[in-house]
C-alpha cells in the first residue's frame, strides 16, 4: 500500500538529458516515464515539476551578460519544452497527463488554475506544472514547493543523482555521511543545499515533509512512494 496519496515530484531538467547533459535523451525520458506510470497505476496522485537546466538556466554562465528577468523567462520556457516531452512520453505509456503552465500559452498547454489541477489529480491524471511560478528570481524548487502546498500534496519528493542528503558533497568527499532523517532547521543552518532555502523554509512553515532520493536507481520512484526507507526525510 502506498505511503502517500498525493505526491509532488521535483525533477531536474538534467535528468532528461542522459549522458550528453544537454537536450532530451529519448531512451532516458521513456525509461523515466515507465517508472512514473507505475505510480499512476498504483492510484497515487502525481504532480510533476521539472526544471529546464538541460536547455537553459537563468543563473548559469550562459546568462551572465543578460538581464536576470529575461534569463529567468528563458529558463521558464525551457521547463515547458521538458513538460511537453514528459507529457508525450507518459501518454505513450497509456497514462492520462495534463500540462499546466504558469505562463499562458493556450495552444500548447492549459493555464495553471489550482482547482483545475486538483480536479485532474482526482481523476487520476498526472499533472505536469511548467513555467515555474511565472515570476523571475524564483527557482523550480520554490515552484515545486508552492504547487505542492496549493494541491495539498502529502510530500515533496526531490529526485537527485545521489542517495540522499549528506553532511558534505559526496561527489567530492569520500567520507561524506548521509542522513536518514534531518530537520528543516539543520538543513538551513548547515547550508546543506538540498533545495533553495526559501523552498525549505516554506516546507518548514507549513509542515510539509521533503524526501530526497536517488533517481538513477531503477524502481526508486515507486519505493519512495511506498514509504520504503530510501534517501533522506526532511521534517520538523
Amino acid at each position: 500500500m502506498a505511503a502517500y496519496r498525493r505526491i509532488l515530484l521535483k525533477l531536474s531538467g538534467e535528468v532528461l538529458a542522459g549522458p550528453s547533459r544537454f537536450g532530451i535523451d529519448p531512451e532516458r525520458i521513456h525509461s523515466m516515464a515507465a517508472e512514473l506510470a507505475e505510480l499512476a497505476r498504483a492510484n497515487i496522485q502525481l504532480g510533476l515539476v521539472v526544471g529546464g537546466g538541460n536547455f537553459f538556466r537563468g543563473v548559469s554562465a550562459a546568462a551572465q551578460n543578460m538581464d536576470r528577468v529575461a534569463a529567468d523567462h528563458m529558463g521558464m520556457l525551457a521547463t515547458v519544452i521538458n513538460g511537453i516531452a514528459l507529457q508525450d512520453a507518459l501518454e505513450k505509456q497509456g497514462v492520462q497527463t495534463r500540462l499546466l503552465t504558469a505562463i499562458q500559452m493556450n495552444q500548447v498547454a492549459e493555464p495553471y488554475i489550482r482547482r483545475r489541477a486538483v480536479r485532474h489529480l482526482e481523476k487520476g491524471r498526472v499533472v505536469i506544472f511548467a513555467a515555474g511560478t511565472s515570476n523571475p528570481y524564483f527557482s523550480t524548487d520554490t515552484a515545486a514547493t508552492l504547487r505542492a502546498l496549493e494541491i495539498n500534496a502529502d510530500v515533496v519528493a526531490k529526485a537527485t543523482r545521489v542517495d540522499g542528503v549528506y553532511d558534505k558533497d559526496p561527489m567530492v568527499h569520500t567520507d561524506a555521511v548521509m542522513f536518514a532523517q534531518v530537520s528543516y532547521q539543520d538543513v538551513l543552518a548547515r547550508n546543506l543545499r538540498v533545495m533553495d532555502s526559501s523552498a525549505v523554509a516554506m516546507c518548514r512553515d507549513n509542515h510539509l515533509p521533503i524526501v530526497v532520493f536517488n533517481l538513477t536507481v531503477r524502481g526508486n520512484i515507486l519505493r519512495m512512494a511506498m514509504g520504503e526507507n530510501i534517501g533522506t526525510r526532511i521534517q520538523q
